[in-house]
């Protein structure tokens, strides 16, 4: 069981509940989307060379679609930081309602028009490899150490070496069971429902951040970014 941060406060369980997101959104896009990850990027480099291989059921448009948004939307939670600086959580409140829309806007795409189409598929690719390059910028400005959200690979490293972090082992289990929820979603129920589970979750995030960042001075919010 995690314990109280002082130092950085609410931001510990947002960025959990951030990390669960990335789970359900990148079983949504590997599942469903043409075997290819919104998220976790270090997957789509290596889709791309199996893709350029040969191998059969990848895609490296979808690979390099999935790329050039995700690092579109890395620029533009990049900006969004050095916009807000100083308070971590007007940051993340701001990042995770513009999310939430992009969220939002994938989940009304898929219950009207599907995602079988090219048109429709490449379009949702683009708008949540946008939303979680966003995601991943910011939470990167935030600071929290062990929380990525996204990459897991250095925080399993650090957790097998140090025998040690318990945030660590947090963040690796919030990540499976959103992939775990998503995936079954995905399969028993649809795309739209995954990501209006994921819709769901942001909307939380961003409400409980914008009401925790008005009790000001609050603990955790005002690092440095």
């Amino acid at each position: 069981m995690l314990k109280p941060d002082p130092r950085h406060g609410p931001l510990v369980p947002m960025l959990l509940v951030l990390t669960v997101v990335t789970g359900v959104v990148d079983a949504v896009s590997y599942l469903e989307l043409g075997h290819v990850f919104v998220a976790n990027m270090t997957g789509n480099v290596v889709f791309l060379g199996f893709a350029l291989a040969g191998a059969a059921n990848l895609s490296a448009t979808a690979s390099l679609a999935a790329l050039a948004a995700f690092v579109l939307g890395a620029m533009a939670g990049g900006h969004l930081s050095r916009r807000l600086p100083g308070h971590r959580g007007h940051l993340l409140t701001a990042a995770v309602a513009v999310q939430s829309v992009l969220v939002a806007v994938s989940t009304v795409l898929a219950a009207v028009a599907g995602h079988a189409s090219d048109p429709a598929r490449y379009t949702l690719i683009g708008l949540l490899g946008f939303a979680m390059g966003g995601q991943n910028a910011v939470v990167r400005s935030l600071k929290v150490p062990d929380l990525t959200t996204t990459v897991l690979t250095m925080t399993i490293t650090a957790l097998a070496a140090d025998r040690s972090g318990p945030r660590r082992l947090a963040s690796a289990v919030w990540m499976f069971a959103g992939a775990l929820v998503g995936a079954l979603l995905v399969l028993h129920t649809g795309v739209p429902t995954a990501l209006a589970l994921a819709l769901v979750l942001l909307v939380g995030v961003a409400v409980l951040t914008y009401n925790a960042a008005r009790r000001t001075p609050a603990p955790g919010w005002t690092e440095p970014l």
